[in-house]
């Protein structure tokens, strides 16, 4: 289990110094994570802000319900929003609100690497704000994530639907307070982010005019893509860089499980990587080896970023780099290390690496994986350089069963969002989405990658990674992502124009019926 339950975007929380894995969960296999949010992460917040002083915002809460769906007299917890009003045009002129759907980490960190709506605010006169998923460290009902992750029964409040409906009953008090309630929302999200803001434009049409779903994999889900397409396309990004560098990587795992059953060969294993302290078993290891080349095909940006760690452009390219120009006399396993080391210490500041997590797995994204966000992976013994393995059902249950103590409803998204037959259904209801996805990234083969409809559009890119578009615009952006970025202004600025011409009509209708 430990690659599924213990990697990322996703989706993820509170790993404190290094995105590792925990190897205590080994029986089955639940899903990688989106990018997460990490103690590392907010250090670089807190530079980032004082160096980007475009990104003013006010932080507010929002007393929000802690369950939108019985009338029971339960308590209300304090939802965490951003919130920037320097370029707004102001409710008489209809200025359009951009809300971010906060993902699965501190909104702070998602705000400050998702440049892209602070570029386009000016040219909008758009108000900003970035409402803080419940589920999120920072905004936890219950006041604590100890109280929050006691049991099953706090820990069901944690749901897709709740936090759709927090975004609702959010921006329509904002709306009503501002005296903007004639003003277009337009929903924004990258990753988890994304798939919220796909799922929100359908299930609340009348609360937003359209959505940005960045690197949404919304039809991750049962059998609608192949369970293999996750690991099959992150190999793929290692292979197109080095051949020999995707088939050292794929010798490798085999080579960790003999070194660590020789006498002493955990010890060895622990000095080969660095880490700060000794391993328990091989698990612990290629757990965080997975998680790393998953993170690294994710970020597979074509400039220096440190969304996730530090990293180069191009990171996978330097990473082969690393592994096949190692000393010819070299390990296997000095040339894997050589490789993981441009993600883990780019900077070479790491002395030791760590490999603490949360002890308990207990995270919000690993409940929704246990409940109702069950996104089938396996990786396939052929073309896949990670682990050969097959999903099984029946596992991830009874690991779910154990961890939480619930069993998964694994047709429970696709029962309230769909994903069947996807085209022929968002044609008949579904308007003003718009996917985009990079091709390099993992996730998209989850996503929505040809245009459903003239008002359901895909934007896709054969050099894009994990909600690239979203980010801040810089001097080194390729033509093809200046391109992607034009398109999508031009989409949005269409829907808005359209909102804003109904309402005038409308006005002028009820002006000439006096």
């Amino acid at each position: 289990m430990a690659n599924h339950f213990c990697l990322l975007l996703i989706f993820t929380f509170f790993t404190l110094l290094f995105p590792s894995n925990g190897s205590s969960l080994s029986s089955s296999k639940l899903l990688p994570r989106f990018p997460r949010y990490t103690s590392r992460n907010r250090g670089r917040i807190q530079q980032f802000r004082g160096d980007r002083n475009e990104y003013r915002y006010e932080t507010k809460f929002f007393s929000q319900q802690l369950d939108h769906f019985s009338f029971a007299d339960l308590p209300k917890f304090p939802q965490r929003y951003l919130i920037n009003s320097d370029y707004w045009l102001g409710a008489s002129a209809l200025g359009p609100i951009f809300l971010y759907c906060g993902n699965e980490g501190d909104i702070e960190w998602f705000a400050t690497n998702s440049g892209f709506i602070w570029d386009i605010a000016p040219k909008f006169g758009a108000l900003l704000v970035f409402p803080e998923v419940r589920s999120c460290l920072f905004c936890m009902p219950y006041g604590s994530m100890e109280e929050a992750y006691k049991n099953a029964t706090t820990l069901s409040y944690l749901t897709t639907e709740q936090a759709l409906a927090d975004f609702a009953v959010f921006v329509t008090d904002l709306k009503r307070n501002l005296s903007a309630e004639a003003c277009p929302v337009v929903l924004f999200g990258g990753s988890y982010g994304g798939m919220l803001a796909a799922w929100m434009r359908l299930k609340y049409p009348h609360i937003a005019i359209g959505a940005l779903a960045s690197s949404a994999p919304i039809l991750q889900f049962e059998d609608i893509v192949p369970p293999e397409t996750f690991y099959d396309i992150a190999s793929n990004d290692f292979k197109r860089e080095s051949s020999s560098c995707f088939n050292t990587i794929k010798d490798s795992w085999d080579a960790i499980i003999a070194e660590g059953q020789k006498e002493n060969g955990l010890l060895q294993l622990t000095k080969t990587f660095h880490f700060c302290r000794v391993l328990n078993s091989t698990d612990d290891l290629s757990d965080w080896l997975d998680s790393a080349y998953s993170y690294l095909a994710m970020v597979d940006y074509p400039y220096p970023a440190d969304f996730m760690m530090p990293l180069p452009g191009h990171p996978i390219r330097e990473v082969c780099r690393k592994i096949d120009g190692a000393h010819s006399d070299a390990s296997i396993l000095d040339r894997i290390f050589a490789g993981i080391s441009v993600y883990y210490n780019y900077t070479g500041n790491v002395d030791c690496f760590k490999l603490d997590d949360d002890p308990h797995g207990l995270d919000g994204w690993n409940w929704q994986a246990c409940t109702e966000m069950v996104m089938p992976m396996s990786s396939n013994q052929e073309k896949s350089m990670f682990p050969a393995y097959d999903f099984n059902y029946s596992s991830y249950k009874e690991e779910c069963w154990n961890t939480f103590r619930v069993n998964p409803r694994p047709k429970w998204v696709t029962t309230e969002f769909g994903g069947h037959d996807i085209e022929t259904t968002l044609k008949l209801f579904g308007s003003n989405i718009i996917f985009s996805n990079g091709m390099l990234d993992p996730w998209s083969g989850g996503s929505v990658l040809k245009n459903l409809s003239n008002t359901i559009v895909a934007l896709v890119t054969k050099e894009g990674a994990h909600h690239l578009d979203l980010r801040p615009s810089t001097p080194e952006d390729p033509k093809w992502l200046v391109d992607q970025r034009e398109a999508e202004i031009q989409l949005i600025q269409g829907w808005i124009e359209t909102y804003r011409l109904e309402k005038e009509a409308k006005v002028s209708l009820l002006k000439r019926s006096w």
